[in-house]
């Protein structure tokens, strides 16, 4: 069975968001082991955020993402500037991991600045969920929602029509 791990930077504290995910961290339980990992998002004063105090931010955050990603896991990192992926595509990869004997997947969701450098680097897969912006909690919703779609895709089921 598949480990799926969702490394988020930052709290989920949005009632909805969280009923949400809780929702499909269930149903994901039927077809992989899903976990997800909340890392704390460093302070910066946003008045006075220069450029290199945000780079400074990130590489920490990054450490720190990549210091909890599984052993011979698949980063995927979302990214604004990552490959659009259909429903099917999505499911294609996490299929593709799967056979060739490498199947876990750590998703990365960055801080509201984004991702190190680094991060992105060590990534097997950029992906970007649209050229909208969407607040962080939500877009984790979607996503745990995509990993859940991928996997009924993959399975077979009705629940993607």
């Amino acid at each position: 069975m598949q480990n799926i791990d969702l490394i988020c930077v930052g709290r989920l504290n949005a009632a909805y968001c969280a009923q949400g995910v809780a929702e499909y961290q269930k149903r994901l339980s039927a077809f992989c082991r899903f976990r997800i990992l909340e890392l704390p998002e460093e302070k910066i004063q946003e008045k006075s955020a220069s450029p290199a105090l945000i780079e400074k931010a990130l590489e920490k955050e990054g450490d720190a993402i990549l210091a909890n990603v599984r052993k011979g896991a698949g980063i995927v990192a979302l990214c604004v500037e990552g490959k659009l992926l259909s429903s099917e595509e999505l499911a294609g990869f996490v299929a593709q991991r799967a056979l060739e004997g490498a199947g876990d997947i750590a998703f990365v969701i960055g801080s509201s600045h984004g991702l190190a450098p680094k991060v992105k680097a060590a990534a097997a897969l950029k992906f970007s969920m649209g050229r909208i912006t969407l607040p962080h909690q939500l877009a984790r919703l979607v996503l745990c929602e995509q990993i859940y779609r991928a996997f009924a895709i993959n399975a077979g089921s009705k629940y993607h029509k």
